[in-house]
């Protein structure tokens, strides 16, 4: 039987690490394991016991610490998807002189090599995390505005460069993100080589999309 550790609850030093320290390394040994397995075994067959064992946590110190199954899995996804929308700042800031479609299957790129990172990564990400419950669609939903943003303003400095004339981008943003999740849910289900997909595949089909839907007239 696995050894589990609790930890206190009266917020002295235990090991030389403060309460909080000790609850933060809970928190990062129980995403690291769903990491593993939500993104091999599948968030629906994987139990919270199972997910105690894994990170040599108690099922007390799970409940404590996060509180649910759910809030697990958003509080991962969440650590990956902010990783990738600081990558994807930097190489726009990076790339700013350069043409709207290449900013954003540059940004897109850079976003999904985090999401990406593995298989593990790419399936949570883009395949367990969808239908979960209500409370995390509308965790999803707040990721999505929150890359609509960056991509509308991607448009409208577009627009001011004369790149594109002006629209309604919060629309085309959507869709956009859209073609992006689908693209990366056909990168984690195929597994016939023929059928693979590579974020090259994907940078080049969104650059595509981007200049179909932009190019000014």
């Amino acid at each position: 039987m696995a050894r589990r550790y609790g930890g206190s609850t009266d917020g002295r030093n235990y090991a030389g690490l403060s309460k909080e320290q000790r609850v933060a390394q809970r928190r990062t040994r129980l995403m690291d394991a769903a990491l593993e397995l939500f993104g091999t075994q599948g968030y629906a067959t994987t139990s919270i016991e199972r997910l105690c064992t894994f990170a040599n946590v108690s099922t007390r110190s799970f409940y404590e610490d996060m509180g649910s199954r759910e809030a697990l899995l958003i509080a991962l996804v969440d650590r990956i998807n902010t990783r990738a929308v600081a990558r994807t700042s930097e190489v726009l800031a990076h790339t700013g002189n350069e043409p709207l479609s290449s900013r954003v299957a540059a940004g897109f790129r850079a976003y999904l090599e985090v999401t990406c990172a593995d298989r593990r990564s790419a399936r949570v990400c883009y395949v367990e995390v969808v239908g979960v419950s209500p409370v995390v669609e509308e965790w999803r939903r707040g990721q999505r505005r929150l890359l609509s943003a960056l991509l509308i303003a991607e448009a409208e400095r577009a627009v001011a460069r004369g790149e594109t004339k002006p629209r309604r981008f919060d629309l085309f943003a959507l869709a956009v993100i859209g073609a992006v999740n689908s693209l990366a849910q056909e990168l984690v289900h195929s597994t016939q080589p023929e059928a693979r997909i590579s974020l090259d595949d994907i940078s080049e089909e969104i650059a595509f999309v981007v200049n179909s839907g932009l190019a000014a007239q």
